[in-house]
């Protein structure tokens, strides 16, 4: 008989194991169906679970949330989440959906950048420029995973000095951690042996209505910030700070998605077929305070963000097609979802008047964002 190779017995192990959690899976997603082999490692879905029923399930393919049972107002659990319910539908997509997201979360202007006097040149992959670490980004990579408890999760990549153009051998801790007061609490660090920019986020599209297939129109969204980042035709950052005072990016009480989301006589919206902009925290890296609100009338499920991170990318599905079908079918329509990815600011290593996302040897970057869920 051959000898069975490292990664088929592990992939045969991972079978056996997902089969066992199968029955308890809420959101109805089938453990098997997330078992495959990738670059000879071997892919997953692991289920954390608190005290209070809530449920996440994660992949580490991409390290994707793929999905999140929070109760609504009368106490049925609900996926928040969009996703698929089967790996082969992650592979076969180019899609962000649940994704951690790096070397560099969001745009980098030209795809290029200039440290310590030396030029990196990264991956095209949006109107000139690199978006969320190029098409073969961390949303694509096989994350090591270790189960610490019931309720957390950690993951582990090494970025090899040069993958996609960023200089530095990038060592990445992220844990995912359910709490029993229904919060998913994200933590990242990482460490490097030479200099380079780092911008990690979480990319999860959030529907909260209960509704599979309905638009996000009608959710209240609330920001704290007294100021956005204005960008031009490409949605690269003009290197502003604009009050957002008298303008549809006051989002300082809150209001229904869809009230300007259409306002093509605001150039901003237009530039981004809707909401696509970073908005500047008054929280001032304080994540006791609120970053971010997202209120359903229809389920009565509130999200509520904190962060250290000095930004948070508002981005209402602006570029959803209505072609994707998702979980058990589900067509995700155009506005189907709305992300909110804590961060620093786009293209900060070319506009030196932003916050630094330089990381140097001996330093450790730390981010941290929490989606806090309760209902009304």
């Amino acid at each position: 008989m051959k000898k069975l190779s490292m990664a088929a017995l592990a992939l045969c192990l991972l079978m056996a194991c997902g089969e066992k959690k199968e029955e308890a899976t809420l959101s109805g997603l089938k453990a098997p169906d997330f078992v495959t082999e990738v670059e000879g490692k071997a892919t997953a879905l692991y289920v954390l679970k608190n005290a209070k029923g809530a449920e996440a399930c994660i992949t580490n393919y991409g390290g994707r949330l793929v999905s999140l049972i929070v109760p609504d107002k009368s106490g049925k659990l609900t996926d928040v989440v969009l996703g698929y319910d089967k790996i082969a539908d992650y592979l076969a997509s180019d899609g962000n959906f649940g994704a951690l997201i790096g070397r560099y979360g969001n745009r980098i202007a030209k795809a290029t950048f200039t440290l310590d006097d030396v030029a990196y040149q990264l991956p095209v992959n949006n109107n000139g420029h690199c978006l969320h670490g190029g098409p073969k980004g961390y949303h694509t990579r096989i994350w090591d995973a270790k189960s610490v408890n019931g309720q957390t999760l950690e993951l582990n990549y090494l970025s090899v000095d040069g993958e996609a153009g960023f200089p530095g051998n990038l060592n990445i801790k992220v844990t995912y951690t359910l709490t029993d007061d229904n919060a998913i609490d994200i933590c990242y660090e990482a460490t490097t042996d030479k200099a380079t920019v780092v911008n990690l986020t979480n990319h999860s599209y959030f529907n909260l209505s209960g509704i599979p297939g309905s638009q996000i129109s009608d959710h209240l969204i609330q920001i704290n910030a007294d100021a956005y980042n204005s960008v031009d035709e490409t949605l690269i950052p003009l290197g502003t700070l604009d009050p957002v005072e008298g303008t549809p990016f006051d989002l300082r009480s809150p209001i229904a998605v869809g009230v300007h989301n259409d306002d093509d006589d605001n150039v901003q919206l237009k530039r981004g077929k809707g909401y696509d902009h970073n908005w500047i925290l008054n929280a001032g890296g304080d994540i006791t305070v609120l970053a971010a609100k997202v209120v359903s009338v229809t389920s009565g499920i509130i999200m509520d963000v904190y962060t250290n991170e000095p930004g948070i990318q508002f981005y209402s599905g602006n570029a959803m097609s209505g072609k994707d079908v998702g979980k058990f079918g589900v067509t995700y329509p155009f506005r189907g979802a709305l992300c909110l990815e804590t961060q620093h600011y786009p293209d900060s290593p070319n506009q030196p008047n932003f916050p630094s996302t330089v990381l140097r040897p001996g330093d450790t970057y730390h981010s941290r964002c929490i989606y806090k869920f309760s209902a009304q």
